[in-house]
């Protein structure tokens, strides 16, 4: 994989898709942290679900306090984890006041600091939240890095690094939105869809399937 081929993969997945974003439904920063903590090892549909009723009712983190754990409980009993999202949401919300004034804190270091919050989380906000250009490698970004060979590394840290190093500048901003959805729908795990791929010419996958 070269420079050459990277500028044209992210070129042809801009085209695909010219302005990618989040899955999971969001209006503030806030909103947006919490449906991110929500999603670990669960879906964004089934975290969209729950928020959908949540925020209406508390979407700040004087409401959602207010509601109490158990009141929050029944909001996200839905969602795989939901006791301990439970608990880390209420402390989240602590901090928050306490710390920043109510408002999500725009460093890494001051989101990992949140209980909950780790270094893929705390990359989704500020990329998505606040256009910062940072790339949070999940699992689909993961395998599709790797299968690629766009940016192949041995653990999530690895392959963010390279991502960064090698992703030319003008698409940093939108990469991980392009990554991410690329995995979910064209790059799956089990069975890739090689053949509706717009960049399987440039993919070096060795075991690419012929279908579509």
């Amino acid at each position: 994989m070269n420079k050459v081929k990277r500028a044209e993969i992210f070129k042809r997945l801009k085209a695909e898709n010219p302005k990618p974003t989040t899955e999971l439904n969001y209006t503030t920063p806030f909103e947006l942290l919490i449906a991110v903590l929500l999603s670990a090892q669960a879906t964004d549909v089934s975290v969209n679900k729950a928020t959908d009723k949540l925020y209406p009712i508390a979407n700040t983190p004087e409401a959602i306090l207010k509601l109490g754990i158990n009141g929050l409980k029944n909001y996200i009993k839905t969602i795989g984890l939901f006791n301990t999202k439970a608990e880390n949401t209420i402390k989240t919300c602590k901090i928050l006041i306490e710390k920043h004034g109510g408002e999500v804190p725009q460093t890494r270091a001051e989101l990992e600091f949140l209980p909950g919050v780790g270094r893929k989380t705390a990359n989704v906000v500020l990329n998505t939240a606040f256009g910062h250009p940072t790339i949070a490698v999940d699992t689909h970004i993961f395998r599709v890095s790797n299968r690629t060979k766009i940016a192949p590394g041995r653990n999530v840290v690895e392959v963010e690094q390279k991502l960064l190093k090698f992703i030319p500048e003008e698409y940093k901003l939108d990469a991980h939105h392009w990554l991410i959805l690329h995995g979910r729908y064209v790059c799956t795990a089990r069975k890739p869809r090689c053949g509706a791929c717009v960049i399987e010419d440039l993919c070096e996958f060795k075991d690419k399937i012929d279908n579509e």
